[in-house]
């Protein structure tokens, strides 16, 4: 067995007991040296090395993962000298996980599962971590952890998606305008954890706003005038200077948005995808979903989520944000009242 990187007395004698086969002695002087410090990655990974070697696989797994945790947050330099034994601890952990999965599907066969289930086990098995929400700006306690919404659970939905043709017919003519859309991350002042990000600036993903940050563009709304009749009838949460966006949003072929998460949870985000010329596709938690022509897609933005144009052509869809069904009337107004107090009282500060 062999381990790398520096070893003090302890690591040293441990490490001597187990290549000479003495694996109980090996684990007594490990287990003691992360009592003074569980987080030591050289003492996790050896002991998952010895624990693997005593057929102990299940512990072995645990500790494995304890020193994965540690290593994401330790700086590269530390990591150098245990590059080789990361590799070996992500390579048993996939076997395990492997195996687990196996005996799992003599337990509950994959074709009974539901998706929910289905996920449960990634869960279990390592292969995917437990998405949260984790909105940025401000987080409202007690709603459903739920990435994706069915959309026919929207009394709205059915009647938004048969007009899909007349919106694209509309939005087909203003792609024919040169200049219509615009970068939809913009470097600005108001936005400044957005100044770094490599889509800042970038026509990768563009945008032609019908509403943008709470207000009506009138203009663009005069050219799509089906579209933005359509888009009154919805329940769309008004916060002052901030939403809703209703929005044409472009990605170009081969664009990525990495994953991110949204400002609050009190929304949720729409798409009625519109030209879809290809795979594309949109990441919420654990769950991928391909975007369809006509087919709505419903999703809690706070999640982490990414999306990708893998086609050979663009890809847009009509976006928009909607209050949370859980919501009661008197909590959106409650929620618009403060969030936009706070955004008064921040212009205040910053001169506006």
């Amino acid at each position: 067995m062999t381990t790398t990187g520096p070893i003090n007395d302890g690591k040293r004698l441990a490490l001597d007991a187990a290549r000479a086969g003495r694996l109980e002695e090996a684990k007594t002087i490990l287990r003691g040296l992360l009592t003074a410090d569980p987080g030591d990655l050289g003492v996790l990974l050896l002991l998952g090395d010895v624990l693997f070697s005593s057929d102990n696989r299940a512990e072995a797994g645990q500790i494995y993962r304890s020193a994965l945790t540690a290593a994401r947050q330790a700086p590269p330099p530390v990591l150098q000298p245990f590059k080789q034994a990361l590799a070996r601890a992500h390579e048993r952990l996939g076997g395990f996980a492997a195996d687990f999965a196996q005996f799992i599907d003599t337990v509950v066969p994959l074709a009974e599962r539901s998706e929910r289930f289905s996920e449960s086990i990634d869960i279990l098995t390592g292969r995917t971590p437990i998405y949260l929400q984790q909105p940025l700006k401000y987080y409202f306690p007690g709603l459903p952890q739920q990435p994706f919404y069915p959309r026919e659970t929207f009394p709205w939905a059915a009647e938004l998606e048969a007009q899909t043709s007349a919106i694209r017919a509309e939005l087909l003519a203003v792609m024919q305008v040169e200049g219509t859309f615009a970068p939809y991350l913009e470097n600005t002042a108001d936005a400044p954890q957005q100044r770094t990000h490599r889509l800042v600036g970038s026509t990768d993903w563009t945008a032609f706003y019908l509403w943008k940050d709470g207000q009506r563009v009138d203009h663009n709304c005069t050219l799509c005038p089906i579209t933005a009749a359509a888009i009154e009838k919805l329940p769309l949460d008004f916060l002052e200077g901030q939403a809703p966006s209703v929005l044409f949003s472009m990605l170009k072929p081969g664009a990525h948005i990495p994953p991110h998460h949204g400002m609050i949870n009190t929304r949720l985000i729409c798409h009625l995808p519109l030209l879809v010329p290809g795979p594309a596709w949109l990441r919420v938690g654990a769950r991928r979903h391909d975007w369809r022509c006509g087919e709505l897609v419903v999703f809690d933005d706070s999640f982490e989520h990414e999306a990708r144009n893998e086609a050979s052509e663009t890809r847009v869809v009509l976006l928009f944000d909607v209050w949370r069904p859980e919501l009661t009337p008197e909590e959106r107004d409650h929620v618009a009242r403060l969030l936009g107090s706070i955004r008064l009282a921040a212009e205040t500060l910053n001169g506006h």
